[in-house]
């Protein structure tokens, strides 16, 4: 855990998360990051008993990168009402196989969760069930056999940027829920947070966190050489 630290103080743990470990517990009972949180705490700081983590936002199980973490109820009820205010800009790093038609622009979508399967689907048009869906994307690299983009979302709804993407036929490398021809061989998914910019929510501070994306992964080496 000490390694995937971004940034600590007395009230938030800003951490990278590694792809593949789930942020809160599901079904599968794997060791989640709340947990990893929980036990890094207890250890470092020597506290007894229960330790209290909160979570205010969720990152998908395959994807890497910031995940913000609550020290004390009073952080996590003023970040989560950040985050619903929309004063936390996220930023995400993308990479696919199919070149989007224009180097930067905005997708516009209306999307419909459905829980059963843990899965997003896309309408073009407005209609009962499903959100408006709004995100920025521009351009970064062309690698030797993919694309980079730059992902800005604006609203922030379930798997957004993966069923986006995939709705125009390009698809997140490794996600074959949504469209990929084929997985990565650890399960991940080429979707990396990058970036956060937001008002510390105690300390009143700007915060700009970047994560850099993960190790040991050519094609993720290749974006920041």
């Amino acid at each position: 855990m000490k390694d995937w630290i971004l940034y600590e103080d007395n009230h938030l743990i800003i951490v990278n998360k590694p792809p593949r470990i789930p942020v809160q517990g599901d079904k599968t009972g794997d060791t989640t990051l709340l947990d990893i949180g929980k036990q890094y705490l207890k250890k470092e700081y020597n506290k007894p008993g229960n330790v209290f983590l909160g979570l205010p936002h969720r990152l998908d199980r395959p994807t890497s990168g910031i995940v913000i973490l609550s020290k004390t109820s009073k952080s996590l009820s003023r970040t989560t009402e950040l985050f619903r205010e929309k004063k936390i800009k996220k930023t995400y790093w993308a990479i696919v196989k199919e070149k989007l038609k224009t180097d930067n622009g905005m997708l516009i979508n209306f999307l419909k969760k459905n829980k059963k399967i843990n899965k997003s689907f896309v309408s073009k048009n407005a209609q009962k069930g499903f959100l408006k869906s709004e995100l920025k994307y521009q351009l970064l690299k062309k690698l030797d056999n993919y694309f980079l983009y730059e992902i800005n979302l604006i609203t922030g709804r379930h798997h957004q940027i993966r069923v986006q993407l995939s709705h125009i036929n390009s698809p997140i490398k490794g996600d074959i829920k949504y469209g990929s021809k084929r997985t990565n061989k650890n399960g991940s998914i080429h979707l990396h947070s990058r970036c956060i910019e937001f008002i510390h929510p105690i300390k009143k501070e700007k915060m700009i966190i970047i994560a850099p994306p993960p190790k040991n992964d050519p094609i993720w080496e290749s974006c920041i050489k």
